[in-house]
């Protein structure tokens, strides 16, 4: 993980985030309390909470979870499994991390019962198909070349179910 939250630090990386980040306050307008699903080192949620949104982190990963803001909830369990309760939430976001859960298509059924009456779920993914992407597999180490789902029209026509 030290390797990728260097890489965060950089002027490139800082401007995808804050694209992310203003999407993001944009689309939440109304959502207090927000479910951010396979959330890593939690950069982005860690600035939503300064528009007044709370949110909690899930992760499969507990090393993932150490380093994120200590005002953000952690909850270490699969996306696919959650142990989260019916309605919880107003809001559910993946940011850039459905394409690497194996079984997206669970994760997206689990992920459905969770956001409150008239909730929100917002999933960001990587285009395969853009020359970011196709750059960034080229190299052996880059994290596109971890993604599981390339497939985008089948994503998203699980996620319109």
């Amino acid at each position: 993980m030290g390797t990728y939250l260097k890489s965060c630090q950089s002027e490139f990386w800082k401007s995808v985030f804050k694209k992310e980040l203003e999407y993001l306050v944009k689309e939440l307008n109304a959502c207090k309390e927000v479910l951010s699903v396979e959330c890593g080192p939690a950069i982005i949620e860690g600035e939503l909470q300064e528009y007044g949104i709370n949110v909690t982190g899930l992760d499969v990963s507990k090393e993932a979870l150490e380093g994120i803001p200590n005002n953000i909830i952690k909850i270490v369990v699969t996306a696919e499994y959650m142990d989260i309760s019916d309605l919880s939430y107003d809001a559910v976001i993946y940011v850039v991390s459905l394409q690497f859960i194996e079984n997206y298509k669970k994760a997206v059924k689990e992920t459905a019962r969770v956001p409150r009456s008239k909730g929100k779920i917002i999933i960001m993914l990587l285009n395969p198909n853009t020359g970011f992407f196709k750059e960034r597999a080229k190299k052996n180490n880059s994290y596109v070349n971890k993604i599981k789902h390339t497939n985008l029209s089948k994503i998203k026509r699980i996620i319109s179910k």
